[in-house]
């Protein structure tokens, strides 16, 4: 149910109202986005109709308690719904209650004595490394323009050999590469110096020398059939080609190459430290999940070779 009318007084559903407009117009948030607060809030109406037994009113947000928000996620859990769900619906809830009090018609802070539940974090899928090796080599095969399989080969290499963003690898520059490092420009416009091997500086060489557009220094290095920069959609679907050909899981991406990057350093003994500088994570945490993906791969060959596994 996505409506309130028939769950709360004229004056709230005004207020509503006014909220979602807000988001569209002055916050900018997406279409879909504001969907589905408009259905978060809706579900929180409904049930606290149910709940007090009459309409809600600004009044009734006012002395709402925290067990009556925890009954509320209750519900939603009878419900089977999950973790990242329930977070979301929190969100909605805060930012409604910001924007009441914002207007000096509401001031309730139990929202704020609610804890959001956690949401198990997933672990990044890597490929393998002759899944790896393997991706490269066919997406080359895949393409009839040498100019263009060269361009597909670099572009992963660059994913899967220097862990890169596929953002950043279509965002470099020839002033970006030389003979052995990138200049890679990330997140928050920070700036990293990552090594660049033979086998991949060979890739990027390759397709430098048949590429038919006029590169300047300036400009993006990776191009479109038309001369334009080159958009991700297009490595992304040469991916969905390749793993259809060799059999590989949908989460076989450009990005699944990044993890790989990062899970084969790993466990070839490479540093938590260094491996968060080549990635151009901010934090050290973002690069530790790395080590519960090494873990889970140890224990798979363990119980896959070992004879009392």
């Amino acid at each position: 149910m996505t409506d309130t009318r028939s769950c709360a007084t004229d004056d709230l559903n005004q207020h509503i109202h006014d909220w979602l407009h807000t988001l569209q117009v002055i916050s900018r948030l997406s279409e879909k986005t504001v969907s589905a607060y408009r259905r978060d809030l809706a579900q929180f109406i409904t049930f606290l109709s149910t709940h007090t037994s009459g309409s809600v009113s600004l009044n009734t947000l006012q002395t709402l308690r925290p067990a009556d928000i925890r009954a509320f996620l209750a519900s939603r859990r009878a419900k089977n719904i999950g973790s990242r769900s329930l977070a979301r619906q929190l969100s909605a809830l805060r930012n409604f209650f910001a924007h009441l009090h914002r207007r000096e018609l509401v001031n309730n802070r139990a929202l704020e004595l609610v804890q959001t539940p956690k949401i198990p974090r997933a672990l990044p899928r890597a490929l393998s490394v002759s899944d790896a090796t393997r991706t490269l080599k066919s997406a080359g095969e895949m393409e009839s323009r040498p100019w263009v399989a060269a361009r597909d080969m670099a572009v992963l290499a660059l994913c899967y050999g220097t862990g890169l963003r596929i953002a950043e690898a279509l965002a470099l520059t020839t002033s970006d590469v030389s003979t052995n490092t990138l200049r890679v420009t990330g997140k928050a416009n920070k700036t990293r110096i990552v090594p660049l091997i033979e086998a991949v500086s060979g890739h990027i060489q390759t397709y430098l020398d048949i590429c038919p557009f006029a590169l300047l220094p300036s400009q993006p290095m990776f191009r479109g059939v038309r001369g334009g920069p080159l958009s991700p959609r297009l490595i992304q679907q040469r991916m969905v080609q390749v793993r259809s050909a060799l059999g590989l899981p949908p989460s076989a991406s450009p990005h699944a190459l990044r993890h790989s990057f990062a899970t084969h350093l790993l466990g070839n003994g490479g540093d938590l430290r260094t491996i968060q500088e080549l990635l151009g994570h901010a934090s050290l945490s973002s690069t530790q999940i790395y080590t519960q993906v090494d873990t889970e791969r140890l224990l798979e060959t363990y119980n896959r070779a070992h004879p009392r596994a």
